[in-house]
């Protein structure tokens, strides 16, 4: 790792800078009103059929939660865990593992400064500056005007080189953390409320949306909501900066209701041209909020059967009164979490809409808070049944992260980490639009997958498909730690080949079937037909190489 990420890494707590301009912002609220009441569920709403046997939703008992449950956990509410993880969380039970992961705040850890970024690279010109290129414009001085577009330039060039610094720092971030569930839910609010660097061209707006999503991060849904119509990066993205009284913008309106909160068909046109109106005059100068109430339309509106002078909390909080918002949001964590569900809501079957019912009605009961939501979630027996556990597609961030936390790789260069995660179509603080990343399927295609494999390639040996990473023969990667680890778990494997392979298999790919098993057999054996050792470093990475080549390492 090279010395500026070691140093942001060791920076220390978040804290907001002054404010940069002479009218005090509206503050957001600390979470929903006192007064919020979200719509009861309708019983006719309720799907039909016989209950199951065995509720998914009841929790899963300490007598069943096995090594490969604590796995499946670690891989899906962070990013993987190594084999001494995996064997601490068995032991631990499901109760005491989940709430280790939870709570976050009990995990000592840097916090973040808001300075570690130039926070004036695109900052707006002076008030000196545009009357003297007023002035040159007046006088068609050329020469001046060459000046201020070579200033312009540079600065974005700058902030250009910032964003990778940018990005750079959450990767290591992300690899680094001991608390992964936050980096997690971080990166689950960057693809929900998903903002664009390519649009705004603002790094280190793009740097505080990032800080203000790990600070909600599993704290209170609502109060995100609230917060994200403060929020520089957002109002940019979506043009509510220029939003004013006569003149609404809908598109933060929109989307705040479609893609947020509520989902298509739970709202209406009237809606979205009254929320614009509710979100008049929310702005901000430089890097921080400001309400211009001269640009504030204060007239009467209705937005989803709240009526009165709504302003941009009014407006949030009618949609947080919506039964449909509890149930969008729980839908959305559980693709996240859990499994793919069907684009509609009725197509969804009885057990499983009971079960995402479940979720929603935590979200709604709790106002919002979403701890409760994800300890019932990672708790319950449904977040373990087979066709969960080694069925979700690893998204690049994932496939990417996973695998220097849990196979313990090098790091080696975090911009050939970024620039692979491109090539595999998720890159952090671009993602493509509005909608933020699909998922599931849409990660792999044959152009992917030969990314893929080549990345894990690049991690275990420093080969890349065009030379050699500088370092690979400075951080030479020895499998041997992995091996010594999973052996405290079953002995057996120090002297048994075949038991070896076998675990390593079940530790990195989650399974050990023979189709799997075969190759590597053969490849152990021919690997070692001259006398070297099965445990030789050079053997388990070769091992290693096609566990991670496998279609099945694609899943966790």
């Amino acid at each position: 790792m090279n010395r500026k990420v070691e140093a942001m890494l060791r920076s220390r707590q978040i804290s907001d800078p002054p404010s940069g301009h002479d009218e005090p912002p509206v503050a957001a609220p600390d979470g929903p009103p006192a007064d919020l009441h979200v719509e009861p569920e309708q019983a006719e709403e309720r799907p039909r059929g016989p209950k199951p046997r065995i509720d998914p939703s009841s929790p899963i008992a300490d007598a069943e939660f096995t090594p490969e449950h604590a796995r499946h956990l670690l891989w899906r509410s962070g990013f993987g865990g190594t084999p001494e993880q995996i064997q601490t969380l068995a032991a631990w039970g499901p109760s005491r593992s989940v709430d280790y992961l939870l709570n976050v705040g009990d995990i000592p850890f840097d916090g973040v400064v808001t300075d570690l970024f130039k926070s004036d690279i695109m900052r707006a010109p002076t008030a000196e500056e545009r009357a003297s290129a007023r002035l040159a414009a007046r006088s068609q001085d050329e020469e001046s005007l060459a000046r201020f577009r070579v200033m312009r330039q540079q600065a974005e060039r700058a902030d250009r080189l910032q964003i990778r610094e940018v990005q750079e720092w959450w990767l290591s971030r992300m690899i680094q953390t001991p608390r992964p569930l936050e980096e997690k839910m971080t990166l689950f609010w960057h693809g929900h409320f998903a903002t664009s660097y390519r649009t705004i061209e603002n790094s280190y707006h793009m740097f505080r949306q990032n800080q203000l999503f790990r600070a909600n991060a599993l704290g209170n849904y609502a109060k995100l909501m609230y917060e994200i119509i403060r929020d520089p990066a957002m109002l940019a993205y979506l043009d509510n900066n220029d939003s004013r009284k006569g003149r609404p913008n809908e598109n933060l309106a929109r989307e705040l209701m479609e893609l947020f909160s509520l989902g298509v068909g739970n709202y209406s046109e009237n809606d979205i041209r009254e929320g614009a109106r509710a979100l008049t005059g929310y702005t901000f100068n430089e890097n921080e909020f400001v309400f211009r109430r001269e640009d504030h339309d204060n007239g009467r509106k209705s937005i989803l059967g709240r009526s009165g002078s709504l302003d941009g909390d009014g407006f949030v909080t009618a949609i947080l009164e919506k039964r449909a918002t509890s149930r969008f949001m729980a839908r959305k964590l559980y693709r996240y979490f859990v499994a793919e569900l069907p684009e509609r809501e009725k197509d969804m079957d009885p057990v499983t809409r009971r079960y995402v019912d479940g979720i929603a009605s935590t979200l709604a009961s709790r106002r919002y808070e979403l701890k409760p939501v994800l300890r019932q979630l990672f708790l319950s027996r449904r977040f373990y049944e087979s066709d969960v556990m080694g069925q979700q597609i690893k998204s690049p961030v994932q496939l990417v992260v996973g695998a220097v936390r849990s196979l313990r790789t090098p790091i080696r260069d975090l911009g050939t980490l970024l620039d692979a995660m491109d090539l595999m179509g998720q890159s952090i603080f671009f993602p493509p639009s509005v909608n933020g990343w699909d998922g599931g399927r849409s990660w792999i295609n044959t152009s992917t997958m030969y990314v893929r494999q080549n990345v894990m390639t690049f991690l275990l040996t420093g080969r890349k498909p065009r030379g050699r990473d500088a370092g690979a023969s400075i951080e030479q990667y020895d499998p041997s730690r992995l091996v010594a680890e999973i052996a405290e778990r079953d002995p057996a494997i120090r002297t048994d080949v075949e038991a070896m392979l076998r675990a390593l298999a079940r530790f990195v790919v989650g399974r050990d079937s023979e189709s799997l098993i075969a190759p590597i057999r053969e490849y152990v054996a021919r690997a070692t037909s001259g006398g070297t050792a099965p445990t030789d470093p050079r053997v388990l990475t070769g091992v290693l190489l096609l566990l991670t080549a496998a279609p099945e390492y694609q899943l966790n």
